[in-house]
């Protein structure tokens, strides 16, 4: 996710401008396997007392995501009633292997009105807590089941109050935007990034629609009245990564590196005035590739919607943009191409290699941030050193209000998005910049590459590149990375001994309010 900038000019060389709301590390840092056991226990405990909503323990988001069960695919299918102001009738199928005995389990899902529920064919009872939807089965499910769980029910497009995401109402039709905690508000599921999955989408709507998600199509039906578009994904993804576009909208397709079928999603009245940038996504994929290694994905695109959103964001396979962001002609085009740059580096950073817990967004935004800065470097010629200079007199002031880049704060009382601060892209940045100086570019270059084929399709933590990194280096770096992850201060920038923080209340640490 990338917030769009709202002032009427960007600061060409220094941290991106408006880059500000939207993740403290407690003694010991929480591993995935110690949340998971934990949660597990809560499960069990849970079978003989009232229902109640469960999580896994993220740190930032301690009720998001369901102990219990792994989920392998999901099945989606929406109905779309021609208008974006009623709910949409949907099925939601989820196939899971129990990791536990269950007795009953709990799916995220808190913006729909549920009508039924199948486990295994058989209807089963079902009851709301707090953000969870709570199944109790016909029959216990014993561990190492494979199961699978349909419900019936509406998906509300409707915002929701205390809760930022889900569907986006665009001026034609809908789209997704579910980062970090929103899928549950459209489809019920496992949402957190650590259960990613397989995705099947299909969408029914009028005739005079068009519907695009997530993947390659497989099929399209049309009838008399509507037709239902019918998409797969090759590759599991996270929940909060799904997209699913309905609106009257123009498919562009094209061919990018290796062949990879491309297509871009664009209001039909735009076309000819958004071709030009969207010809230049084929260049900047074979630009990425030679920074970090094959595309991850089975296609690639854009999605211009036509809708305030304050953000793009790196849905996978189909990445979400304003439409202002290209037709508003408010940016130079160095600073445009950047930002596509950002969200497609997204595809490797966050979509392919997903953080295991939230407090390690970081490693998602600090690299997108990275190769949008490495990008304006190359191609716009906008040296990275002036802005990394610039991030880091600005750091300090990031960590003290966002905390350090993995360790983020927790979002702000009704701003579940508000994790997305500075400390987590710029800020991250200059970590890894730091990093750069300090094992040297060759080194440097090897980690990032080793990184995304070492963790494709799966998940990582901090943990998993802080061990790669000493590994390709040949040298411990526990103690760097825990100034420049961990640390309330801005260390040393190494190779920069002239580098300093700006004062307490210079205008460069406001930047971060």
């Amino acid at each position: 996710m990338l917030l769009t900038p709202r002032s009427q000019a960007p600061r060409p060389d220094g941290p991106r401008p408006g880059t500000a709301a939207r993740f403290r590390r407690p003694p010991g840092r929480l591993k995935a396997a110690a949340l998971l056991a934990s949660a597990v226990s809560v499960c069990l405990l849970a079978a003989s007392s009232p229902p109640a909503p469960l999580g896994i323990g993220d740190r930032l988001y301690p009720d998001l995501g369901n102990p219990g069960y792994d989920v392998q695919s999901y099945n989606l299918s929406f109905t779309y009633p021609g208008t974006n102001s009623k709910p949409l009738q949907a099925v939601t199928t989820i196939n899971a292997s129990t990791t536990t005995d269950l007795d009953r389990l709990n799916l995220d899902f808190a913006h729909g009105k549920v009508e039924s529920v199948q486990v295994n064919g058989e209807p089963a009872t079902f009851t709301s807590a707090g953000d969870d939807l709570v199944v109790t089965p016909a029959r216990p499910l014993p561990r190492g089941t494979w199961t699978r769980i349909t419900v019936r029910h509406t998906s509300d497009p409707a915002a929701v109050k205390d809760q930022d995401g889900g569907w986006v109402r665009t001026e034609d039709g809908l789209a997704m935007a579910n980062q970090a905690d929103a899928a549950h508000l459209v489809f019920p599921c496992n949402d957190h990034p650590s259960d990613k999955a397989l995705f099947t989408i299909r969408i029914t709507a009028p005739n005079d629609y068009t519907a695009v998600a997530n993947g390659l199509p497989t099929g399209v039906e049309r009838g008399p009245e509507s037709t239902t578009w019918t998409y797969r994904t090759r590759h599991p993804m996270a929940t909060e990564l799904t997209q699913v576009s309905i609106g009257r909208s123009t498919v562009l397709h094209r061919t990018g590196p290796h062949h990879l079928p491309m297509r871009d999603v664009v209001p039909t009245k735009d076309v000819k005035e958004l071709e030009p940038w969207l010809a230049k996504t084929p260049d900047q994929i074979a630009w990425m590739e030679s920074k970090v290694g094959h595309y991850p994905f089975e296609t690639y695109g854009l999605l211009m919607a036509q809708a305030s959103t304050g953000f793009e964001l790196e849905t996978q396979t189909l990445s979400l943009f304003e439409r202002e962001l290209f037709t508003g002609h408010t940016y130079p085009k160095w600073y445009v191409e950047s930002i596509m740059v950002h969200e497609l580096s997204h595809q490797w950073f966050g979509d392919s290699v997903s953080p295991r817990t939230w407090s390690d967004l970081w490693l998602n935004e600090g690299h997108a941030t990275w190769y949008e800065a490495l990008y304006a470097e190359e191609v716009g010629h906008k040296p990275m050193e002036k802005r990394m200079k610039a991030a880091y007199a600005a750091s300090d002031g990031w960590r003290a209000a966002g905390g350090p880049p993995a360790e983020p704060k927790a979002p702000d009382p009704g701003q579940k998005i508000s994790i997305f601060r500075p400390n987590v892209y710029d800020g991250a940045a200059l970590a890894l910049y730091a990093l750069r100086q300090e094992i040297g570019r060759p080194a440097f270059e090897r980690l990032e590459r080793s990184w995304v084929n070492l963790h494709r399709d799966g998940t990582a933590t901090t943990a998993d590149f802080e061990r790669l990194a000493s590994r390709i280096s040949g040298r411990d770096l526990s103690g760097f990375f825990e100034g420049w992850l961990y640390g309330k201060k801005t260390p040393p920038m190494p190779g920069h001994p002239d580098w300093k923080p700006a004062a307490p209340g210079a205008k460069a640490a406001k930047s971060a309010k």
